[in-house]
């Protein structure tokens, strides 16, 4: 049963159904459920030949050329040895000559799962794959060629943008991006467990929107039970994933960790500048963004230019909710807890804490930047308004020492509406109503005389809170905050998708 994805169900059956041949390019980081969409929706076809070869990380050339032959085998042959060719140019060409024999009322399904791994040094795979979509695939109607990669810089550099003969051949182009808040739900729901907003949150908190991390919850019991089990356990599949996700990805896998452990040190985020200065072993100039851009690829972290206020420069935050979740408290805790000691209610034991209510404010604001289309229309806000963050660090004196007479400021999200108004956002998770006392009455209105100074707006300005429980009202909120924008608003429901019946 698929959940969610109605976007891309509509567009890979669409693709499946239409009368010419389709390359389809399909990525998403690991674990998201990339090859599972593509089983579903075409492996349980009927009157379908359907080849799904998979690639073996670091596995060799001859490796992979030997599973290719038998998923050869296994599509149209009914498992009959078939001898590995010692090129991808003769191997294709056996796909080749095999399709011209085959039925020709039978769609063709070529399904290249993970092409990363199967593109080893001088394989030569994507020219081979260029010269036969280009000379022969293209123009035979029965064939959807899917190719498939967790590694999205990988699959964006040598597919999408590359200049070469697989340039713009792609017939469709979808990216696999984690659940929504309002999916997590129904996902979850499929297998009849039903949790309340908040505890859907927390769950999202450690787990993100991965279908395949949330597999793993189990009925009856809380995030916080599932938190210690999954992730305070040596036996859980979220103690040492962190590791297993990035080696799977970059050759150079440790260069990443230690840049995301970077960005995750501040909870505003850093700017190149600033990751410079915290590792100077870490590469400087065009390498040092090839690599931010390659983690901002693979969903990781995200670049905010400060809206309105573009000579700030553009800083980095960790998004990953997993990645954050490790970062922050699974890899201290792995440092501590002995293996054959572990405590099984660790984090029940961090629950209320202040280090548990900060994690929990910079993980809200996170999934808040992943739902800004239900915060807009929350807001009624219509389409067309300029959305982002902003932050302003003033700069520092010759002696390199802070104006003392200026002051910094950052606002959690902003929509700079084409009716005149700006509405500036404040994040806030708490267990109850949200108070505003006189101080940050105070602070609110000195973080928008800052922004209203630094970007020189003659725009209307005006707060909206966004709140998990809401607003408790006193004079202070009457006269600051104009729209509220609770958490059930995060959960809209989800359209569905009709899948026609197989048999």
């Amino acid at each position: 049963m698929i959940v969610g994805r109605t976007k891309e169900t509509a567009e890979l059956l669409d693709a499946f159904e239409s009368l010419r041949a389709e390359f389809i390019v399909l990525y998403g980081r690991r674990r998201i459920g990339k090859t599972f969409l593509i089983e579903e929706l075409y492996g349980k076809e009927e009157n379908t030949y359907f080849l799904h070869a998979t690639g073996i990380r670091k596995g060799t050339m001859a490796e992979q050329l030997k599973t290719f032959a038998q998923s050869l085998s296994k599509a149209f042959y009914n498992g009959i040895a078939l001898a590995a060719q010692s090129s991808w140019l003769d191997m294709l060409n056996e796909v080749h000559k095999t399709i011209q024999q085959a039925d020709p009322k039978k769609k063709i399904v070529l399904f290249l799962d993970e092409l990363p791994w199967l593109c080893t040094d001088k394989s030569r795979l994507l020219e081979a794959m260029d010269y036969y979509w280009n000379r022969y695939w293209k123009n035979d109607a029965r064939i959807k060629l899917v190719i498939c990669g967790s590694s999205a810089s990988w699959m964006i550099r040598k597919i999408i943008n590359h200049k070469g003969g697989l340039h713009n051949r792609q017939t469709r182009q979808i990216i696999l991006k984690p659940f929504t808040l309002s999916e997590t739900r129904d996902f979850l729901e499929a297998s009849s467990i039903y949790l309340s907003p908040e505890q859907i949150v927390q769950m999202y908190l450690f787990c993100g929107g991965v279908p395949y991390y949330l597999s793993y919850i189990q009925k009856g019991k809380s995030a916080a039970q599932m938190m210690d089990q999954l992730c305070f356990n040596a036996s859980g599949i979220l103690y040492g994933e962190f590791d297993k996700l990035f080696d799977a990805l970059f050759d150079d896998a440790e260069i990443y960790k230690n840049l995301i452990r970077i960005i995750s040190s501040k909870r505003e985020g850093l700017s190149i500048r600033e990751i410079e200065e915290e590792n100077e072993g870490i590469s400087k100039g065009g390498t040092l963004s090839q690599q931010l851009k390659a983690l901002e690829e693979a969903s990781f972290i995200k670049s905010f230019t400060p809206l309105g206020h573009q000579r700030q420069g553009t800083y980095y935050r960790v998004i990953d909710e997993y990645c954050y979740f490790y970062l922050r408290w699974i890899e201290p805790a792995r440092k501590t807890l002995s293996l054959d000691q572990e405590d099984p209610e660790y984090w029940s034991s961090k629950v209320g804490t202040p280090e548990y209510y900060q994690w929990l404010g910079y993980g809200f604001e996170a999934i808040c930047y992943k739902h800004i289309g239900e915060i807009r229309r929350a807001l009624e806000i219509k389409p067309g308004a300029m959305i982002g963050a902003w932050r302003y660090a003033p700069r520092k004196n010759k002696e390199n020492k802070e104006n003392k007479e200026e002051r910094g400021a950052q606002i959690d999200l902003i929509f700079d509406r084409p009716d005149g108004l700006i509405t500036l956002c404040e994040i806030k998770y708490t267990d109850a109503p949200f108070e505003i006392d006189k101080a940050y009455f105070e602070a609110l209105e000195r973080k928008k005389a800052v922004y209203k100074k630094q970007t020189r707006s003659n725009k209307h300005l005006h707060w909206a809170l966004i709140s998990a429980h809401g607003l408790k009202k006193n004079a202070y909120s009457e006269m600051l905050i104009d729209q509220v924008v609770l958490l059930e608003q995060l959960f809209p429901a989800n359209k569905k998708v009709k899948i026609k019946n197989k048999k």
